[in-house]
């Protein structure tokens, strides 16, 4: 089964849909994902987008990274 990462859904939402993807998060630099409060909180608002140009992080480094884990990312 094909592991989909929509840039529409919030954080939350697809943490919920793969839970690694918390863990795979916070190596690329969103330490706070793992933090459950600011995962309910902030992560039920924040999409990847969002968050990636809040942080500084380049969008396309992070989609490249999500693929070589196994992740097909779709906007």
């Amino acid at each position: 089964m094909e592991k989909v990462i929509d840039l529409k859904k919030t954080v939350y939402e697809l943490v919920q849909e793969h839970p690694e993807l918390a863990q795979i998060m916070a190596e690329l630099g969103f330490s706070s994902i793992t933090n459950p409060a600011m995962l309910k909180t902030a992560g039920r608002v924040m999409t990847l987008p969002k968050g990636a140009a809040m942080k500084g992080k380049d969008l396309e480094e992070i989609k490249a990274e999500l693929a070589k884990r196994g992740f097909a990312v779709r906007s």
